[in-house]
C-alpha cells in the first residue's frame, strides 16, 4: 500500500433493513468538512483452555481465539448538514419556505436505519499517477457498506470551533454487491466502475486503492442510481 497524504472526501448512502443501497434521488450524501475517521475493532477476547496436572505441572494449553464484532466508527465533522445527519441517524430534516433543508430533529436514535460509508484518502508516491494517461491521482479507498445505529454526540457551542461527533457500528452481510457507483478501474484504459468482486458475507470493511476519483462536493443530496438500480 502507498502511504496516505490525508482525508479527501466521505460519502454515505442510505441502505435499506438488509443492507441493500436504496436507489433515488434523495438517498447519497459526499462531504469534506471532517476532522477525522476512526474505525476502532470490536472484538471478544476467546477463552483460554489450560490442563493443569496435579502436581502444578501444565500438561497442554490451548489460546482462545478472539470473535470479531465488527468496527465501532467514530466521526467527527464540522458541516451541519441537515441531509447527513438525516441519512446516517434516521431523524427527520426541517424545510424552510422554499423547500431548502435549514435544520434537523433530534427525536430518537433508529436503530433500523442504516447506511453505507465510504472514505478516499490521497496517497503520495511517484508511481501515482499512470503513464498511460489514466486517472488524476490515486488514494486509498474504504468501503463500510453496512454501518447502524448511528447516533450523534455531545456537542459544546462556545468561543472556539464546534464540532459534531457520529457514532455507529458496521454489520457484515448485507447487499451492497458492486455497488451502485463507479469507484474503481476496470480495464487498462482506466475506465470507471463498480467494484469488480462484492464483498464476502462474513466481511465488513474493504480497503483497496483506485484511481478512479472521489465524487463532487454538492452541499445537498445526491442520487443514487447505475446498473444496480436499474437490475433492482
Amino acid at each position: 500500500m502507498p502511504l496516505i497524504a490525508n482525508a479527501d472526501v466521505i460519502r454515505v448512502t442510505r441502505v435499506d433493513g438488509c443492507g441493500r443501497p436504496i436507489c433515488g434521488e434523495d438517498n447519497g450524501y459526499s462531504f469534506d468538512c471532517f476532522a477525522t475517521l476512526s474505525m476502532n475493532p470490536n472484538t471478544e477476547d476467546g477463552e483460554d483452555v489450560e490442563y493443569k496436572a496435579a502436581n502444578g505441572r501444565i500438561c497442554g494449553f490451548k489460546r482462545g481465539c478472539p470473535s470479531f464484532r465488527g468496527f465501532d466508527i467514530e466521526l467527527s465533522f464540522f458541516e451541519v448538514s441537515p441531509e447527513f445527519i438525516e441519512l446516517t441517524t434516521g431523524n427527520p430534516v426541517v424545510y424552510g419556505y422554499d423547500g431548502r433543508a435549514i435544520g434537523y430533529d433530534d427525536c430518537s436514535i433508529q436503530c433500523n436505519s442504516g447506511f453505507a460509508l465510504e472514505l478516499w484518502a490521497e496517497v503520495l508516491g511517484d508511481d501515482v499517477c499512470t503513464t498511460d494517461g489514466a486517472g488524476d491521482g490515486a488514494w486509498i479507498y474504504w468501503l463500510m457498506p453496512w454501518v447502524t445505529g448511528g447516533m450523534l454526540g455531545d456537542l459544546e457551542v462556545g468561543s472556539e470551533q464546534a464540532a459534531l461527533t457520529l457514532t455507529g457500528a458496521t454489520r457484515a452481510g448485507g447487499a451492497w454487491g458492486v455497488g451502485p457507483y463507479d469507484v474503481m478501474p476496470i480495464d487498462a484504459a482506466g475506465t470507471p466502475g463498480p467494484l469488480l468482486d462484492p464483498m464476502g458475507s462474513n466481511c465488513h470493511r474493504r480497503t483497496m486503492t483506485t484511481t478512479v476519483a472521489p465524487p463532487t462536493i454538492l452541499g445537498e443530496y445526491t442520487p443514487v442510481e447505475g446498473d444496480l438500480c436499474l437490475a433492482s
